[in-house]
């Protein structure tokens, strides 16, 4: 059972990973990961997400909601970063993680194909 002193914790885990619940969002921070100074313009996301401008918007507000990311207006314009530099790490460990995973799958997926095709029938009785 959780004390009530670790109950915000988890609380707030499961608010991060809602963040990052959504393919379009890892995006968006995988391209802040890889700018200059993790900061990116409005409309280079927009041009390199392909999304309308209200569901970038509804995305990055979602965001910036779990402290992902923090924004900046300048005039007209708005700057977008990483609100820490440990989100691109935890990118990177989660792409490496799925890449390993996929390794594994690939892996047994071509033991499987190697099986002979009287294991793949079943019994012959």
């Amino acid at each position: 059972m959780l004390s009530a002193a670790q109950a915000p914790l988890y609380e707030i885990k499961a608010n991060l990973f809602k963040a990052l619940a959504h393919p379009a969002r890892i995006r968006i921070l995988e391209l802040l990961a890889a700018a200059p100074d993790t900061t990116a313009p409005v409309s280079f996301l927009l041009a390199e997400t392909g999304l309308e401008a209200s569901h970038l918007s509804q995305h990055l507000a979602t965001l910036r909601r779990h402290k992902v990311v923090t924004s900046v207006r300048s005039a007209n314009a708005v700057t977008y970063r990483l609100a820490h530099p440990k989100i691109a790490e935890l990118l990177a460990i989660a792409r490496t993680f799925l890449l390993d995973t996929l390794a594994d799958s690939n892996e047994q997926l071509r033991l499987a194909q190697e099986l002979p095709v009287a294991h793949l029938s079943g019994p012959s009785w």
